[in-house]
């Protein structure tokens, strides 16, 4: 079934509704930790235990994918995600808000299991181009989202935006059932069995195993930066608050109009090429905070740099799992993206502890650190498996 320009818009925007419940607290964090009576440091690894839970959400749900109706999933787990934001909204100490930020991370996984789905109904030649625009919306979400958490926040509190993303995750749900149509599995198979087959696919599968740990990377590199940027800002010299804060999410989002066109030059010259370029991008951008961060031109240069390069890699790694074995791709989605967060969540935590040691050379020394990790997997694996080809 093909897919409809309008249908793809819609899926986009399901995907920056959904995942941006991970990323609204990003620019609040300074603000949280003062209501909350909490210093940086311990504010500060809320992200760690958002995309611990993300982890968690994509090993226990996305491969139901395989099992199950998409469409329902998808419905279920934004009726959970409205749930689980009027949670946070109401938490009342840093415990819950840890707690509630783990479960805001782990129903955070409909993007992911809308993935495949679009991958399943888009026209081959076309795969890469229909990626790339639901992706360009997932980005959305975690870059625009900070946008409005931060101008939300800094107006009305940090609670406010959770309450706002409750009634918009329950208006999804709603348009979901309507727009999708009814899915069933190729093959239904159990849970348990469902799993043993998820280990075989890691075991059998060197391509799967290095995309994912290059995405792992990429994404610890990003979720460093982003999970200091507030704590950043609000030092001398900036003394900025949340709005501030947010607006890097939009200069971000520049990236996000590369997406369609990394899906394109995937389809052309090949997911791994486009890879390496995407690590080698944020190398760059890495690069230019550590020369330039002190200046409000550097940081801005490194952050469309940064979101640029992680979108064209996460764009080009879902073009390359998705054409390694279609009738698994949410079992290989799911391995994929739970390595993907476990990278985050790693990557938080390294910033994090960079922060607190070494100030904003330490967050740079730990996503270049990443980073360099990611483009030696890379070139290895280029010596070792050709290119995955797109299906034509």
């Amino acid at each position: 079934m093909a897919l409809q320009r309008r249908t793809v818009y819609i899926l986009a925007v399901a995907c920056a509704i959904n995942v941006a419940n991970m990323y609204y607290s990003q620019p609040l964090l300074s603000m949280m930790g003062r209501s909350l009576g909490v210093s940086d440091r311990e504010i500060g690894y809320l992200p760690v235990w958002t995309q611990a839970g993300t982890a968690l959400g994509m090993f226990a749900f996305v491969p139901l994918g395989d099992m199950f109706s998409r469409r329902s999933l998808i419905v279920l787990i934004n009726i959970a995600a409205a749930i689980a934001v009027v949670l946070m909204a109401l938490a009342p100490n840093l415990f819950f808000v840890n707690l509630f930020g783990f479960g805001c991370g782990m129903i955070a996984t409909a993007s992911h299991l809308i993935l495949p789905l679009s991958a399943q109904m888009a026209e081959p030649s076309e795969r890469g181009q229909v990626l790339g625009t639901v992706l360009g919306g997932l980005l959305s979400g975690i870059l625009l989202g900070r946008l409005v958490s931060g101008y939300v926040g800094d107006l009305m509190g940090w609670r406010a935006i959770y309450w706002m993303s409750a009634a918009a995750s329950l208006a999804m749900a709603a348009v979901m059932r309507s727009i999708l149509p009814p899915d069933r599995p190729p093959h239904r198979i159990g849970y348990g069995e469902l799993l043993k087959s998820v280990a075989q696919l890691i075991r059998t599968q060197p391509v799967l195993r290095e995309t994912a740990l290059i995405g792992a990377a990429l994404f610890g590199a990003f979720s460093a930066f982003w999970a200091t940027l507030a704590f950043y800002l609000d030092n001398a010299p900036w003394h900025y608050g949340p709005k501030v804060a947010g607006l890097f999410g939009l200069i971000g989002a520049v990236g996000i109009l590369a997406a369609p066109r990394a899906g394109k030059l995937a389809d052309r010259r090949g997911p791994g090429f486009t890879i390496a370029a995407a690590v080698v991008i944020d190398i760059v951008a890495y690069s230019v905070f550590l020369a330039t961060g002190h200046s409000m031109a550097g940081l801005i240069a490194g952050v469309i740099l940064l979101d640029l390069g992680v979108q064209a890699g996460h764009v080009a790694s879902q073009t390359r799992i998705y054409a390694l074995l279609p009738e698994a791709r949410s079992r290989a989605n799911m391995v994929y993206m739970v390595t993907y967060f476990l990278g985050g969540a790693v990557g938080s935590a390294m910033g994090g502890y960079g922060w607190s040691h070494w100030g904003w050379p330490g967050v740079c020394a730990a996503g270049l650190l990443q980073l360099l990790i990611g483009l030696a997997i890379r070139l290895r694996g280029h010596y070792r498996y050709p290119d995955v080809p797109v299906s034509a």
